[in-house]
Order: C-alpha cells, then structure tokens, then sequence
C-alpha cells in the first residue's frame, strides 16, 4: 500500500462507489482517459515519470484540474494498475486444472511483459478495482474441482502468481545479473575467469539450457501441486 493511500477512497473510486460533484463545470474527461495517459507515459519512460503534473499535461489540462477525477498519485497509481492489467484470462475451454493454470500463467506473464512496471507495483497490501480481482478468481476457477481446500487453493494461485513476479524481478539490474540483462556478459565472463572460487556457478553459466527459469520454476510449482492433488483423490 501507498504511503499515503486512503484505501476507503481507492476502493470507491475503482469499483464506481464515489459519488460524483454535483456542481462545477461538467467534466472534460473520465478516469479511463486519464488513467490511459499515465500508463503510456509509464510504458514509454518508466513509473518514475509519472506524476500528477505530467498527466495533466499530457491530457491538456493543469494538474489542480486533475485533482477533480483523482485526489492523489496514489489514486492515479491505482486506476493505472486497474487499466493496464488487461483483462482476466477466460480458461473455460481448456480442459484440466494444469492446463487451465499454465495457461493463466502465461497471460500473466505476457501482460507484465507489455507493462514491465505492473509487477513490482503490484506487490503489497492494497485494494484491487474489478478488473484485477477477475485474474485471480480465473486462476481459481481452475482448481475448483480438485480436492484441495479453498485456503489452499488461493496458496497455489499465490503461489504461481509469485513464481511468475519473481522471474520477471530477476531481469531487473542488480539481481542475479549471471541471467539476463546488459551485465549479463560482464558476469560470465568474470565466472569464467574466477571459475575456481566460482565453479559451480561457472559451470552452469556455460551450459544451455533447454527451458527458461520461469518455465522450470512453474513446472515444479505444479508438479508439487499435481502430487497433493493426487495423494487426495479417492482411488477407483
């Protein structure tokens, strides 16, 4: 949660509970537009550009004129997230929970990866708006015929849903800079030439591999879910 967040107020403003002014001048735009703007900026800069002075300015308008439709940055973050998050995925027609929740995570991954901020500003305690809230109830849609309980059923989503954050924070600079990213070739080289105080470390580096670390992390998520599953389903 925001530091400054007023949850109440984040709540009625993303699941349309707040009433709007009934005096004034009649509104130049809605929350979706002003959202929109700030997830461009966001996609096009990163998160740290954004800011209430910049949307205005990017919708035309000043930033006390913003303050009508979202009373603060944290607000703003809100309906970002709300916006960008896309809509839940529809894992009716596959058949099997695994499938059903492979699936869901590759959606998830894929709209974190068109929206590289949405992961780590989706992390915490907050108020989700609708549109969020359906990705989960999709994932758990999933799991409602197997005999695991409800409380567990949301663990496993959590669970996946965390694998999927992880990999995509082990991409950002400054962690685990052996995988990916600019200092990716820097590091295996400097294993290489320290490979006799890095020598695991070394070697693996060197050898390919045939699946991503998200693809290894969620088959084994899975696979651990599949056994519990298994050990609970009445024989014959």
């Amino acid at each position: 949660m925001a530091a400054n967040e007023d949850p109440k107020a984040v709540a009625e403003l993303l699941w349309g509970l707040r009433k709007a002014p009934s005096r004034g001048p009649r509104p130049a735009f809605d929350v979706t537009q002003i959202a929109d703007a700030a997830v461009k900026v966001a996609d096009a800069e990163g998160l740290e550009a954004v800011s209430m002075q910049r949307v205005a300015a990017e919708l035309g308008f000043t930033k006390m004129a913003l303050y009508r439709y979202v009373n603060d940055k944290a607000e703003l973050i809100a309906v970002m997230i709300e916006a960008a998050v896309g809509a839940a995925p529809d894992l009716s027609g596959i058949a099997g929970w695994r499938a059903k929740l492979e699936e869901y995570a590759r959606e998830l991954s894929a709209a974190w990866r068109h929206h590289p901020w949405l992961p780590s500003i989706t992390a915490g305690d907050r108020v989700m708006g609708p549109r969020e809230t359906a990705w989960p109830e999709s994932a758990l849609s999933a799991l409602a015929d197997t005999p695991l309980t409800e409380r567990e059923r949301l663990d496993a989503i959590m669970l996946v849903s965390n694998h999927i954050r992880a990999t995509h924070a082990a991409a950002i600079p400054g962690t685990q800079t052996w995988t990916s990213g600019e200092a990716a070739p820097i590091m295996r080289d400097l294993l290489l030439l320290n490979a006799d105080r890095f020598p695991l470390l070394a070697t693996t580096h060197a050898t390919p591999s045939a699946t991503t670390t998200q693809e290894f992390g969620l088959h084994a998520i899975l696979d651990g879910l599949e056994h519990a599953i298994t050990q609970r389903t009445p024989k014959g």
